[in-house]
């Protein structure tokens, strides 16, 4: 069966009315039926329970068929219902805590009296806890850390699968979801009196009715809510409007389904273990058309344990790695027209290649079973065969036709002779056997054979890949929008454009055109975002900007902790800032961090400090966040031409070129301002972390510019 209207609650457990302004920590209904979207807002929970009832009532009347969803739990861990009422049937515990608790239609209620003699009924201190000073009473303490021995689970089931859930039994302060659970209860207890075998309650009841309730977590879904969430958007707002929305798109089958999945005891969320089909459908109900708009990123996803001091480069690596997904959205686009973009979805074939079996040479063809050894005689049918020209005919056991290279195998045909081995009258072909069976000739789909695999998932697509595309029919493919790359340089002593005068103290801006060009060399969208001065206000407000145009930031400059890092400063006090500082030379200070929902990676300022750690860093991160997953330089053993003494504790890369013998010669000087040493050298030489002593001759790492995708 299917849902007809999909109805999200987001509850609330107030003692007093919600303001008159639609705000958070409120009640809101989301309601989706058709192509329609639309909320509500109340103040109160009799306001909200009215409203659900008359909207029940109205649905029910009309033949649709209602699935309601709340955002509290339906149920406790196990043994707290016998306690309470003797049963373990979930459906008799409402029916109990219905009777104890008192909720005016103002909101006030008696939620902390109820829960200090629930918890009467439990050896010990507890389960419940949380309450304002106001409440004095010894049986509810007002921290978790009070209770002992009442013997009950902290957690359902269900919710070890969710770490951000809070426990049932929290009833005051941020997160209290207990007060939620025994003000809701209650209320749907009311609805379930009124409607009767109209309302079913999942998992409890498998029966089919008119209204059914199931419990929510929105939480499941959060960053596809930010994702998608309008501007301004009030989050309560926002997560029932996407989450009906979602929940509408499903397929029927798929969410009658997930309604009767879990523990008929403990109760159970629905869409647990279903994330992303979910977020499927949130993309699918609400991007924009041909749009689909990822998760953001979590703001505390750059953030590393707290006392790490020096990070070594692997683990900051894999740090990044686990940290990232892609942020682009996802569109189609004609395959002719594809080309440096990044596929983001496996592609299969939709005919094989080659569709029929033809033949790879000009020659004759003829039936093998009719050739021997020796001398063969064929005479030659009227007409030939061509590509694009098929024979229309069989050709008889014993006789051979005139074939083209790429011309589909006429029946009676399945081997080839070379148009050079043979001699013909234009009536008799001649030529020795024997001839190996199907020889010179192509069998259908030896290529690609339809519904197979043709393209993978996060492919980088190239001038080989569209022509393969092409000749599969495949017209058009799912690809990642282009990564956005905003580039910012900052400094007093940086001067933005080369034709611009500078002064002694000055120096031309050369971090912005090699970072820009690095985005564009990696088919990126560079957003050039100019050069500000050191001022917190100036660079703030060319940062808000950035978060607007693109989908990450790259600065370089301000990285690092001194007096005028005002990029490391302004990321600490107004964004999400992790400064690692990573065991690495040129290029220690990275400042990562999280600017109005944007990733920026803060480079240093030195342009072979910048340089390398784009290289190293940037690189693989932006492939992940671009769709084509993580790239790792492929490099190359290859004997040293230079003698270096290296320390241990930290990795080294060295400007480098090979010579005309294949063995690698560095930079003469590791100065960090030698910007020449970058356009001399053609790759890196990394030196690992552990101490090393090169000599002429010694093998060392060598990876070439093009590994690193610069070209």
């Amino acid at each position: 069966m299917s849902f007809d209207t999909i109805v999200v609650v987001d509850w609330s457990g107030a003692s007093s009315p919600s303001p008159a302004k639609p705000s958070k920590d409120a009640i809101w209904i989301g309601i989706a039926r058709g192509d329609a979207v639309e909320t509500s807002y109340h103040r109160t929970r009799e306001d909200a329970t009215q409203t659900l009832s008359a909207l029940f009532e109205q649905e029910r009347d009309a033949g649709r068929r209602v699935l309601a969803g709340f955002d509290f739990p339906f149920a406790y861990p196990g043994g707290f219902a016998e306690a309470v009422c003797g049963s373990s049937e979930p459906l008799a515990l409402w029916q109990a805590l219905a009777a104890r608790i008192k909720d005016a239609p103002d909101n006030a209620n008696n939620r902390f009296r109820v829960a200090a003699e629930l918890n009467d009924l439990f050896p010990g201190t507890g389960p419940f806890w949380g309450c304002p000073e106001s409440f004095d009473d010894p049986r509810l303490p007002a921290k978790g850390t009070a209770r002992d021995g009442h013997g009950l689970p902290e957690r359902r089931a269900c919710e070890d699968h969710v770490k951000t859930t809070q426990p049932c039994w929290k009833l005051y302060t941020t997160g209290s979801v207990g007060s939620q659970a025994l003000l809701g209860i209650a209320r749907l207890h009311s609805l379930r009196d009124r409607f009767g075998p109209d309302i079913a309650v999942r998992p409890f009841e498998t029966r089919d009715a008119p209204i059914t309730l199931v419990e929510l977590f929105p939480s499941l879904v959060a960053g596809t809510v930010a994702a998608l969430a309008e501007p301004d958007e009030i989050r309560d707002r926002a997560q029932v409007r996407i989450l009906a929305g979602a929940l509408r798109a499903l397929s029927p089958a798929a969410l009658e389904a997930m309604t009767r999945e879990g523990d008929p005891v403990e109760g159970w969320i629905l869409g647990l273990g279903h994330e992303a089909e979910i977020e499927r459908a949130a993309r699918k109900a609400f991007a924009p058309a041909g749009d689909l708009i990822p998760p953001r990123l979590r703001d505390d996803c750059f953030a590393m344990p707290q006392g790490v001091s020096w990070v070594p480069v692997d683990e900051a690596l894999a740090k990044l790695r686990a940290a990232l997904r892609p942020v682009t959205g996802v569109t189609s686009i004609a395959t002719a027209r594809a080309a440096g973009r990044v596929l983001a979805a496996d592609v299969a074939a939709r005919r094989s290649n080659p569709p029929m079996p033809n033949s790879a040479v000009d020659g004759y063809g003829f039936a093998h079973a009719a050739t021997g050894s020796g001398i063969q005689r064929l005479p030659l049918v009227a007409g030939r065969a061509a590509a694009g020209q098929p024979y229309p005919h069989a050709v008889p056991p014993g006789h051979a036709i005139r074939i083209l290279t790429g011309a589909i195998l006429p029946e009676g045909v399945d081997t080839v002779v070379l148009e050079e081995d043979t001699s013909t009258d234009g009536t008799t072909v001649v030529f020795d056997g024997p001839i190996k069976p199907r020889a010179n000739t192509r069998k259908a789909g030896e290529d690609v054979s339809a519904g197979d695999p043709a393209l993978p998932k996060g492919r980088c697509l190239r001038a080989p890949d569209l022509a393969l595309a092409s000749a599969l029919g495949i017209a058009e493919l799912p690809v990642h929008r282009p990564l956005r790359v905003g580039v910012l340089s900052t400094g007093d002593e940086i001067i933005a454009a080369p034709d611009l005068p500078a002064a002694p103290h000055q120096i031309w801006d050369a971090n912005r055109p090699m970072l820009l060009s690095l985005a564009q060399g990696w088919h990126y969208e560079p957003v050039d975002l100019g050069h500000v001065r050191d001022s917190a206000e100036a660079i703030a407000e060319r940062l808000h900007e950035g978060a607007r145009e693109a989908d990450v930031i790259l600065t370089s400059g301000g990285a690092s902790a001194g007096d005028e890092d005002h990029v490391s400063a302004l990321l600490r006090s107004r964004g999400t800032l992790s400064s690692w500082r990573i065991a690495l030379k040129p290029g220690r200070p990275l400042a990562l961090a999280m600017w109005e929902g944007v990733p920026v990676f803060g480079l240093p300022g030195n342009p072979v400090a910048a340089l390398v750690c784009a290289l190293v860093f940037a690189r693989p991160a932006l492939s992940l966040l671009s769709g084509a997953g993580w790239t790792e330089p492929q490099g190359f053993t290859v004997p040293a031409a230079f003698e270096k003494r290296k320390k241990p504790g930290r990795r080294e890369y060295l400007r480098a070129r090979l010579d005309a013998s294949g063995h690698a010669e560095v930079f003469g000087s590791e100065g960090s301002g030698r910007i020449s040493g970058l356009s001399w050298a053609d790759g890196l030489v990394e030196l690992p972390d552990g101490e090393v002593d090169v000599r002429p001759g010694t093998s060392v790492r060598y990876i070439p510019y093009a590994s690193f995708g610069l070209v």
